[in-house]
């Protein structure tokens, strides 16, 4: 264990760095590796909002079919090793310290990589020492420079776009959706949620220069929520009908429709072979922490990773339509570089109380922020900066038939999750 921790130690060491765009240092490390990520087939998965519950699905919906299936995706909510996961399960902390070992190895002292772009080596390194049959790939941020980038997809999935990370990815919506289509390779079918007219036709014309076909959710397959929670998908050459799945709210429907073009996709090229009873149990299987997940019962509590003002939208909507309560308590904790006014602008109206706090990241908005930008939205809130009290609050004003949901940032959840008891190692 002290391996893993030395390890880990290191790992963030190389924060330092920062974000630098480009692919040339991945590539470099790739290469004096070998090469991994060239060893296994992959699925891309790029997008605003829901990639990691796309790219989770997928995973899930691959291992049910029997082929070895590795995961990628960021950030962890609790432990480091959620960001590597073969066949549903993490790696383990000696695993992940035997990958970053070798790793370290060929790193060039003049040429020192950014932390994402380390951790995107280890994924490919692990994936291709454990012979997976299909890695699917969440990007980290954007996607044209995003380290991900390095691999040559099957198939590749953009899930939505919509405003976030304005500071690296541009401030208006067409330049967030040239860096997303970024992902796009020549003669690489693209599935895609996106739906704003400006979003299309930048993927549209990208796909047309590089000879990539595209396939809409709307258009080339469908999705229909049924009365009883269960939903009826429409693809290309598939009708499947009374599918449920793990993960709580109407917007997984969507996202569980773009896993399931994709893998239609491969399945017309002919890289494997689709089992119906597999995607059920693929579906209805599938886990991914933080997203409308019930942390307690009596009076319930959800946890949500939402962060911006499409996921808090998204949040709202499964709020109102997926659960019944009396009154709602909002414990809300964000980070200080997103859209902050937006994000309450969608939530706030719905509850009956705020309480506002500060998670320990070092981005986090101070809560006497929120409160002034709260004031238009809502009448009784509370700043209360230690997350703990906040909670406690909440559990204190909250009657049995009530609904407390915790939100703002996936950072904020995975402290939350660590205080109700999740296992950081």
């Amino acid at each position: 264990m002290a391996d893993y921790q030395n390890s880990i130690e290191s790992l963030y060491g190389l924060q330092k760095y920062g974000i630098k765009f480009g692919l040339n240092r991945t590539e470099n490390i790739l290469e004096r590796l070998g090469n991994p990520h060239r060893s296994f087939r992959c699925i891309h998965v790029a997008g605003t909002n829901g990639k990691g519950s796309t790219a989770a699905m997928l995973s899930s919906i691959l291992t049910r079919h029997g082929y070895r299936t590795g995961l990628y995706t960021s950030p962890h909510l609790v432990r480091f090793t959620e960001r590597f996961r073969l066949d549903d399960r993490e790696a383990t902390a000696e695993r992940v310290a035997d990958i970053y070992s070798k790793i370290q190895k060929v790193f060039n002292g003049s040429e020192l990589p950014t932390f994402f772009e380390a951790v995107t080596a280890m994924a490919f390194l692990y994936f291709a020492e454990e012979k997976v049959d299909w890695a699917v790939v969440e990007t980290g941020m954007g996607g044209r420079l995003d380290a991900t980038n390095v691999i040559r997809p099957e198939v590749s999935v953009i899930t939505n776009v919509s405003f976030d990370h304005q500071q690296f990815l541009g401030r208006t919506l067409a330049a967030i959706a040239r860096e997303k289509a970024g992902v796009i390779k020549s003669g690489t079918a693209v599935v895609t949620g996106a739906g704003q007219p400006v979003v299309h036709g930048i993927l549209r014309a990208t796909c047309f220069r590089d000879g990539a076909p595209l396939y809409c959710l709307g258009k080339d397959f469908r999705v229909r929520r049924n009365g009883n929670g269960t939903f009826q998908y429409q693809g290309m050459h598939h009708r499947l009908s009374g599918l449920g799945v793990s993960l709580t709210g109407g917007h997984q429907h969507a996202n569980a429709s773009l896993a399931l073009a994709a893998l239609e996709v491969l399945e017309k090229e002919g890289h494997l072979k689709l089992n119906p009873q597999a995607i059920r149990d693929g579906l209805l299987q599938v886990r991914w922490p933080a997203r409308l997940e019930v942390l307690r019962k009596n009076p319930l509590i959800v946890l949500d990773g939402a962060h911006n003002p499409q996921g808090a939208e998204s949040l709202r909507d499964s709020l109102r339509r997926d659960f019944s309560y009396r009154h709602l308590h909002l414990v809300l904790g964000i980070m200080a570089d997103k859209d902050i006014r937006g994000m309450l602008r969608r939530l706030l109206p719905i509850a009956h109380t705020a309480i506002f706090t500060r998670p320990r990241y070092e981005r986090a908005a101070n809560p006497d922020s929120l409160r002034h930008l709260a004031r238009p939205f809502i009448q009784k809130y509370y700043v209360i900066p230690d997350v703990g009290s906040a909670i406690q609050q909440a559990i204190t004003l909250a009657d049995p038939e009530d609904l407390i949901c915790i939100a703002g940032s996936l950072y904020f959840a995975g402290e939350v999750k660590e205080m109700f008891g999740e296992p950081t190692l």
